[in-house]
């Protein structure tokens, strides 16, 4: 892992000249945008999906920005709660089976939310819309539901690490941070994805790997070794960005790719 961090700076000193001078020109992040939000065709609302299960609750939640966006709460009872930001081609209700499964797998509540411009909520989705989405689910569970911030931990997947890592680091700033972080394929930044930027250029979206470092509470990555949308380097990169004192033990899934961690770890019995 040395040699690999030892290379990686290399790598990116050269790659850093190369994204300054490119930085000069339009980085396309209108095409940024477009491809990293992928609303999915779902085919039921979560409204009608979760009025079939008793420990489901659909809410319509109000963001700063205008929009109105829905989010489902499962109620274990439990002491800890999960918000769940999803990956760019999700919403809540073509993951409301997995976020159920989740609930009573580990017996605590969750808490999950579309993006703006995702299922049936109006307007185009964009990095700040994403912000002010997940400002208002936290609202929801804190505010609405009275739940204790220190009793909510922030797990995101793919693209979700962005709105999660900004709250965790809005909240750890004003000193009340959330109970821990959990990192699932996540990325350093947008623009990263497909460049090894050493620094982060203008228009870059969900500049994760600048925020980390200011996280005041547990953070827990887990990533696959060959994942092939989502570099796994991402994932060591941010880890090692965690300042140490918050630094959990990361999970190295060998093998895994971007969308098959559940399915290898569930076989394996892990």
């Amino acid at each position: 892992r040395a040699s690999r961090r030892g290379a990686g700076r290399a790598s990116r000193r050269g790659a850093g000249r190369a994204s300054r001078r490119g930085a000069r020109r339009p980085m396309g992040a209108a095409i940024a945008r477009h491809l990293v939000f992928q609303p999915p065709a779902t085919a039921a609302s979560a409204e009608t999906i979760a009025k079939a299960h008793v420990d489901a609750t659909h809410a319509w939640l109000e963001t700063k920005r205008g929009s109105k966006i829905e989010a489902c709460f499962f109620d274990r009872r439990a002491a800890t709660t999960i918000l769940f930001s999803h990956a760019n081609a999700e919403d809540v209700a073509t993951v409301f089976a997995w976020l159920r499964d989740l609930s009573l797998r580990l017996r605590v509540n969750v808490c999950a939310y579309s993006y703006t411009g995702y299922a049936r909520s109006r307007g185009a989705p964009s990095e700040h819309d994403a912000y002010a989405d997940v400002d208002a689910a936290w609202a929801y569970l804190t505010e609405t539901r009275g739940l204790r911030p220190e009793r909510v931990v922030l797990y995101s997947r793919s693209v979700g690490s962005g709105p999660t890592l900004y709250l965790a680091r809005r909240l750890s700033l004003a000193g009340a941070p959330p109970a821990g972080v959990i990192l699932q394929s996540p990325i350093l930044s947008v623009f990263r994805v497909a460049f090894d930027f050493r620094v982060t250029p203008p228009g870059d979206l969900f500049p994760n790997v600048d925020r980390v470092g200011d996280v005041a509470c547990p953070v827990f990555v887990l990533h696959g070794t060959c994942d092939e949308v989502v570099p796994f380097w991402h994932g060591q990169e941010l880890f090692l960005a965690t300042r140490p004192r918050w630094r959990f033990e990361p999970f190295w899934v060998d093998g895994a790719g971007h969308n098959n961690i559940e399915m290898l770890l569930r076989d394996s019995g892990a």
